[in-house]
């Protein structure tokens, strides 16, 4: 019976919950834009991480290599992109 019990899911769940909680503190307590910002970037990166490996099962397949390694670089991609635009567009740097 044990096995049938989604025990890991369910504490994926909880922990989304928790996390989303946190990150509604930052809206109630009217918290400043770099601690709230702070906050935010974490959960929703924490969130991520929670997501990937609970509910997508990244790491319960023989190739869980290949898909950590992709997803480290759609970040770092995604970062570059960012960053390169703000630097462009935000603070003027040509």
């Amino acid at each position: 019976m044990k096995e049938l019990f989604p025990l890991k899911q369910i504490m994926g769940f909880v922990f989304s919950l928790i996390l989303t909680a946190v990150a509604l503190t930052v809206y109630f307590f009217d918290m400043s834009f770099e601690a709230g910002s702070t906050i935010l970037l974490i959960t929703a990166f924490v969130q991520a991480a929670v997501q990937l490996v609970v509910f997508m099962h990244a790491g319960e397949t023989e190739d869980k290599k290949a898909i950590y390694i992709s997803t480290f670089y759609g970040v770092i991609i995604g970062v570059v992109t960012i960053f390169g635009s703000l630097l462009a567009l935000v603070w003027t740097y040509y």
